[in-house]
């Protein structure tokens, strides 16, 4: 009895994406609407970030320093993070946004950012995956290979 009158919790999706240009939000707007209608994906809000280039706050920056520096002595070479400082002060900003938007949140799904064999350590790559998901609700993270996985048939 108990069964037929159980009804799961409504939760709303809001999608997030990120866009290249400002002058694009508009227009990644109504594309991400427009497939997850085709998908009959409902969701309660689209929303499209445009600042996540912008420099990581100081706050952030401490908390990876912290971090960083309970690892071995070596783990992560200075030249490693040089070069890596773009990608570095990206998913520092990913996780200020993921703070800022979804700390309230019940589940949180999350791409995987891709490794580059070679290019980035693994104790830098986890930093980075430590960093993004610290003080969030569960977080469900995706690997994805970048290339599209939807298909619609009109």
């Amino acid at each position: 009895d108990h069964v037929k009158n159980y009804r799961p919790k409504i939760c709303k999706l809001r999608v997030f994406t990120l866009a290249n240009r400002k002058d694009e939000l508009d227009s990644e707007t109504r594309k991400m609407a427009t497939m997850l209608a085709k998908f009959r994906i409902e969701f309660s809000s689209v929303v499209v970030i445009p600042d996540v280039t912008k420099p990581a706050s100081e706050a952030s920056r401490a908390r990876l320093d912290t971090m960083l520096a309970s690892l071995p002595v070596g783990a992560i070479k200075d030249d490693e993070m040089l070069e890596n400082k773009e990608k570095t002060n990206r998913h520092l900003r990913l996780s200020e946004l993921l703070q800022t938007h979804s700390k309230d949140s019940e589940l949180i799904f999350l791409t995987l950012p891709m490794p580059r064999k070679g290019r980035v350590s693994a104790p830098l790559y986890l930093a980075w995956l430590d960093i993004m998901t610290d003080n969030l609700p569960p977080t469900l993270l995706i690997r994805g290979n970048q290339s599209s996985v939807l298909t619609f048939y009109s």
